[in-house]
């Protein structure tokens, strides 16, 4: 299922510049959909090997850094542990230091060593993905819930669409632009942010779905990842 939304971040994006040192628009949304994806589980559940679904007590968040290599600019995939418990100023303080020091970074190391090699045995990265899928041990290295950042593409207003790789819940981040909106009965310039959400329908119904992209609505409008404390979820991971 994908579900496209248009938020309005003008409070977000006043706090995170006000921050000292400014924190990230990816961290406030990975703190975001993650503090709704743990008061939701079964929007980032997934089936294991005996097809079960699986919930998780708290929600890990993949994303891309970008870093320099000497062939180039690279999208490395890193994971924000714990990430609806954690403030957005560490989850951002984590994603400068992997941007700078890729090497600190377990993905990084993982594909510095098995990378080179993996890549050139025909079909293997098809398999590592079908056991990364069902495993619940490598979805507690690799996360449960996606974030992925296309708004530079074309700058502006835009939505984003990607399939569901891995992962039950994906958050595909589009462009921001300036939009009117009504705020308390006035007429107002606000800055809008598109996002498009990606849901596995095989482990979420529809109605559940709506009410989980209505609270990350108010979530991410209301900037609560930034002005509420984190609050520690109760319970286990699940089968």
């Amino acid at each position: 299922m994908y579900g496209l939304l248009d938020v309005d971040v003008t409070l977000a994006r006043r706090l995170l510049a006000a921050a000292d040192p400014p924190s990230s628009m990816t961290a406030f949304l990975a703190a975001s959909v993650a503090r709704t994806a743990a008061d939701h589980p079964e929007v980032h559940a997934y089936r294991d090997w005996r097809g079960r679904l699986v919930t998780h007590q708290f929600a890990d968040v993949g994303t891309m850094v970008e870093i320099a290599t000497a062939q180039g600019p690279f999208p490395m995939p890193h994971t924000l542990h714990d990430a609806d418990i954690r403030s957005v100023a560490d989850l951002s303080a984590e994603l400068h230091q992997v941007k700078t020091e890729p090497l600190a970074a377990p993905s990084a190391r993982w594909a510095e060593r098995y990378a080179p090699w993996a890549t050139r045995i025909p079909g293997l990265i098809p398999v590592v993905y079908a056991v990364m899928a069902r495993s619940i041990a490598s979805r507690r290295q690799i996360g449960t819930v996606a974030v992925t950042s296309i708004g530079m593409f074309g700058g502006g207003a835009g939505y984003g669409l990607t399939p569901l790789t891995l992962m039950s819940l994906e958050l595909i981040v589009g462009g921001i632009s300036q939009q009117p909106r009504v705020v308390d009965g006035q007429v107002e310039v606000r800055d809008v942010l598109n996002l498009t959400l990606a849901i596995d329908h095989d482990v979420v119904d529809g109605a559940p779905a709506a009410r989980f992209a209505a609270k990350l609505r108010e979530v991410i409008e209301t900037a609560a990842a930034l002005t509420d404390p984190v609050a520690i979820h109760e319970g286990s991971d699940a089968a």
